[in-house]
C-alpha cells in the first residue's frame, strides 16, 4: 500500500500564497508590476506597425515575449483575487484586486496592437504562419485567432472595450460576488444541537437525514436571494445587455456563436448535447419517483440530495478525506496520486469553512507555477467528492504545465472538465470497495453517483437552457427579475414533472448561480465533459493500465490542440458521435436500473 504524509496537514486548512506574494506590502509585487509596464511599453515601440514585416521566427520570439509577460500579469492578479476569495470582507485585497485589474488592464491595452496586426494579415501571409516550421508549436493557437479575424475591431476600440470592463460587465460581475459575499443567512439548528449559518454549512444542510432540516437550510438561503432578487435581476440583465452590445460591435450572430467559437464547440455538438438530454428527462423522473417512495414523501427541491438511508453516515474529517483520496488516485497511478499529494503538502489547499469566505469551489492555475484549489469542507463524503473534482483540474494544469507554454497552456471547457470527473469517477469505485459489508454507505454512494450524474446531465444543461432564455430575451431589450424567476421555474418544471414538487423558493435560486454571470453558457460543458469523462472511464474499465498514457498525453495537450480530434487520438473517443451521449445515458440507465433492483 502506498504511504502518504497526511501527518504533515496543515491544520487551519488554510492555503498559503507566498510562492505568488508574501503580502500586499511585498515589494517584489510593485517590482513586478513596473517591470511589466516597461516591457509592454518597449514592446509596443519595437514591433507596433511592424508585424506584417516579422518573419516566423521573430514572430515567435514576440509570442515568447508575451508569454512572460502575461504569465508575471496572472501571478499579479492572483494574489489580491485569490486573497479575496478566501474572504470577500478584506476591503484590502478588494481594492487591490481593483488596483492591479486596472494596471494590467493599461499593459494589455499596450499589447493589443499584436494580435490585431495578426489578424490584419492577408490570407496568404497567415496562412505561411500557420505552417511555418518555427510556429509549429503555436499551430492551434492561430488557428484559434483565425477563427476572430471577422469579430476585431481596430485598436483603439479594443483598447476602450478593455477599459469599459472595468467600470462594465466586469463590474457588475464583481458587484455580484462583494454583495453576496457580505450576506448574513438566517442560522439553522440541528436536532442535535448544532447550528448552520455559512453557505456551505447551510449546503450541507440539504444531506441532512431530516426534513425539516432540509427546507429550513434550503429556504434560509434562497430568502436571501429573495431579498435581493430585483438586484440580482438587474445585474444579469446588465451583463446580458452589454453582451448584446459586444455582439453588435463584432458581427456575432448571438452570444451563444460568441462562446461557441470560444468554445471549441460547433453549435450541431451544443444542440445535440441539449436535445438529447431533453429527451432523457425520464431519466431524473424515474429515479426521484424511486427516492420518494422510498422516503415515504413526495421529493420537494430542498430535498433532491436527501439521504436514502435514516441512518447518517459517520462524518469524514478532514485528513482522513484526503488519505482516501490520496489512495483512491494511487489505484489509478502512482505518480498521479504524489503530484496531488504535492498540493496538501505545500499547502495549496483553502479548506476551511468561514464567514466571508466566496461560496462554491474552484481551480485557479497559475502558470508556471502550479494550482490553488478552494472549497468549503464540512467534513462530509460530497464535501470529499468536491475535493476530488477541484483536484482532478489541479492535477489537469500540472501536466499541461511539464508540457506546454502560457499560449498553449488554456484548455477548451469540454477538454478542462474531464480530469475533474474522471477523479469522482476513481474515489467512487475506490469507496465502493472500502465499504465492505456496509450496505448504507454503498447504497449512499451509489446513488450519490447517480445524483452527480443527474446534476452534470441535466441540471447543468437545465441552467444553458435557462440563459438560452435570456439571451434571446436580452436582443429585445433588458429584462427585470420576474422574467427569469419564471423562465427558471417553467424549465424545472418541465425537468421534474410529477417526480419533484418545485417550491415557490426555488423561483430565486438562479441567483446563486455564478456562471450565469462570469461566463455565459460555462454549464452545457459540465454536461458535455461528463458525456466523455464516462467515455474515457469505460475505456479505462476495458483496457485498464493500458489506458493511463493516453489520458496523460490528452491531459497534457492543453490547449494546444482541437480537442474533439484530440479526444479521438488519446482516447478513441469521439464527442461528434452521437453514440456517445446515447452511452452516457444509458450508463445512467444502467445505475437506475441496478438501484431499483435492490429496492
Amino acid at each position: 500500500m502506498v504511504q502518504f504524509a497526511i501527518s504533515q496537514l496543515d491544520p487551519t486548512q488554510e492555503w498559503n500564497l507566498g510562492d505568488l506574494y508574501q503580502s500586499f506590502d511585498d515589494p517584489t509585487l510593485n517590482t513586478d508590476l513596473e517591470t511589466l509596464q516597461q516591457q509592454a511599453a518597449r514592446f509596443r515601440e519595437q514591433y507596433r506597425g511592424q508585424v506584417e514585416d516579422l518573419s516566423p521566427e521573430q514572430v515567435a520570439t514576440c509570442l515568447q515575449t508575451l508569454e512572460v509577460i502575461y504569465q508575471t500579469s496572472g501571478y499579479l492578479y492572483a494574489f489580491p483575487a485569490l486573497t479575496f476569495a478566501a474572504d470577500t470582507r478584506n476591503t484590502t485585497a478588494k481594492q487591490m484586486q481593483d488596483k492591479l485589474l486596472e494596471a494590467i488592464t493599461g499593459i494589455e491595452n499596450q499589447l493589443l496592437f499584436f494580435d490585431l496586426e495578426l489578424k490584419a494579415l492577408d490570407d496568404a501571409q497567415f496562412a505561411a504562419l500557420i505552417a511555418a516550421p518555427a510556429l509549429q508549436t503555436y499551430r492551434h493557437y492561430f488557428a484559434n485567432i483565425a477563427k476572430f479575424r471577422a469579430h476585431t475591431l481596430s485598436e483603439a476600440v479594443e483598447q476602450t472595450r478593455n477599459q469599459d470592463s472595468l467600470t462594465g460587465r466586469q463590474a457588475f460581475i464583481n458587484l455580484r460576488s462583494v454583495h453576496l459575499g457580505e450576506q448574513e443567512y438566517p442560522p439553522v439548528t440541528t436536532p442535535d444541537g448544532k447550528t448552520a449559518s455559512t453557505e456551505a454549512e447551510l449546503g450541507a444542510l440539504l444531506f441532512h437525514p431530516d426534513a425539516t432540516v432540509r427546507f429550513n437550510a434550503y429556504a434560509s438561503v434562497r430568502q436571501v436571494m429573495q431579498q435581493h432578487n430585483s438586484l440580482y435581476g438587474y445585474i444579469l440583465s446588465t451583463i446580458a445587455q452589454d453582451h448584446k452590445l459586444e455582439n453588435q460591435l463584432r458581427g456575432y450572430d448571438s452570444t451563444l456563436h460568441k462562446q461557441l467559437l470560444a468554445d471549441e464547440v460547433s453549435e450541431p455538438v451544443f444542440r445535440a448535447i441539449m436535445d438529447g438530454t431533453e429527451a432523457r428527462f425520464d431519466l431524473w423522473q424515474r429515479y426521484y419517483t424511486l427516492k420518494g417512495q422510498a422516503l415515504g414523501q413526495k421529493i420537494r427541491t430542498c430535498d433532491v440530495y436527501a439521504p436514502w438511508a435514516s441512518e447518517p453516515v459517520e462524518p469524514l474529517p478532514y485528513a482522513a478525506g484526503v488519505e482516501t483520496l490520496l489512495a483512491a488516485i494511487a489505484e489509478f497511478d502512482v505518480n498521479y496520486a504524489r503530484r496531488a499529494e504535492e498540493f496538501f503538502l505545500n499547502r495549496w489547499v483553502d479548506a476551511k469553512v468561514r464567514p466571508g469566505k466566496r461560496g462554491g469551489a474552484f481551480c485557479w492555475y497559475a502558470h508556471g507555477k502550479h494550482s490553488y484549489l478552494l472549497l468549503s469542507y464540512t467534513e462530509d463524503y460530497n464535501s470529499l467528492f468536491t475535493l476530488a473534482h477541484e483536484m482532478g483540474h489541479g492535477l489537469h494544469f500540472a501536466w499541461i504545465g511539464d508540457r506546454q507554454s502560457y499560449f498553449n497552456s488554456n484548455p477548451p471547457m469540454i477538454l478542462a472538465e474531464i480530469a475533474s470527473t474522471f477523479n469522482e469517477l476513481l474515489l467512487l469505485d475506490y469507496l465502493l470497495k472500502q465499504a465492505g459489508d456496509n450496505p448504507a454507505l454503498k447504497k449512499s454512494l451509489i446513488t450519490r453517483q447517480l445524483e452527480d450524474q443527474l446534476n452534470l446531465l441535466f441540471r447543468q444543461s437545465t441552467i444553458s437552457r435557462l440563459e438560452l432564455a435570456i439571451h434571446d430575451r436580452a436582443q429585445a431589450g433588458s429584462f427585470d427579475a420576474a422574467f427569469v424567476n419564471q423562465q427558471w421555474r417553467s424549465l424545472y418544471e418541465n425537468l421534474c414533472s410529477d417526480a419533484v414538487e418545485v417550491l415557490p423558493e426555488h423561483d430565486f435560486d438562479w441567483a446563486r448561480i455564478g456562471h450565469i454571470y462570469f461566463k455565459p453558457y460555462y454549464c452545457y460543458q459540465y454536461t458535455a465533459s461528463n458525456i466523455v469523462s464516462l467515455a474515457c472511464y469505460q475505456k479505462y474499465l476495458e483496457v485498464g493500465k493500458d489506458f493511463i498514457p493516453g489520458y496523460l498525453e490528452l491531459l497534457s495537450a492543453g490547449g494546444s490542440q482541437d480537442q474533439v480530434q484530440a479526444l479521438r487520438d488519446y482516447v478513441d473517443v469521439d464527442l461528434e458521435n452521437p453514440a456517445t451521449i446515447a452511452a452516457a445515458l444509458k450508463y445512467v440507465e444502467g445505475l437506475l436500473d441496478q438501484l431499483q433492483a435492490t429496492l
